[in-house]
């Protein structure tokens, strides 16, 4: 019966050899590795961010790190899609916790003036109060069409061109709208041209 328990060597794939191949320093040869591992960094980090600008970041700071220690990649414990994935996917998590604490520090940063600062809070809710009924008092004076191009653009957050496309509309018209409601919207609410 003489069988070993001898485990097969792994199975080295082109961008294994490759990525083996670059850990000489030779620019020429980083060239097929990142063609073929810059999309496994950008899909992991995507995953990880869920934004593509963020992803596309993170997916530089990786290639680069597998550029300049590559020749630590050792093919017989993973391949080089796997190691590539594990870079990018610890680069996105630490993306991920370094913009929380950001926030949480702004945030921190935020609550602490704002409580060392002396309010009236209800003085504040009362003219904030007033001053949205007059906002709503005005925009309804509005045609629909000037209202719906200034809601989408100052409430929605959208720019002239994608007001223009959400409401199947010409850019021009679309401006033409906003300007005109704005103008509207000023003498309304007794707003001086500057």
């Amino acid at each position: 019966m003489g069988q070993t328990d001898e485990v097969p060597p792994p199975t080295t794939t082109p961008v294994d050899a490759a990525l083996v191949a670059c850990s000489g320093g030779d620019p020429a040869t980083f060239g097929p590795v990142y063609d073929a591992l810059a999309p496994v960094a950008y899909g992991t980090s995507l995953g990880v961010l869920r934004d593509p600008d963020h992803a596309a970041e993170v997916t530089q700071e990786v290639m680069v790190e597998v550029w300049q220690t590559a020749a630590r990649f050792d093919p017989a414990r993973a391949s080089a899609r796997t190691w590539v994935a594990t870079l990018a996917r610890r680069r996105a998590v630490d993306r991920v916790r370094s913009e929380q604490a950001r926030r949480d520090r702004d945030q921190r940063d935020l609550d602490s003036s704002l409580g060392s600062a002396p309010r009236d809070v209800v003085a504040e809710d009362v003219e904030r109060r007033l001053e949205g009924a007059a906002v709503r008092r005005c925009l309804d004076a509005l045609t629909p069409t000037q209202r719906e191009a200034v809601v989408e653009a100052y409430y929605g957050g959208r720019t002239y061109r994608e007001v223009a496309d959400r409401l199947g509309a010409a850019l021009p018209t679309v401006k033409s709208r906003i300007r005109d409601g704005l103008g509207r919207l000023r003498d309304c609410l007794g707003v001086r041209r500057g």
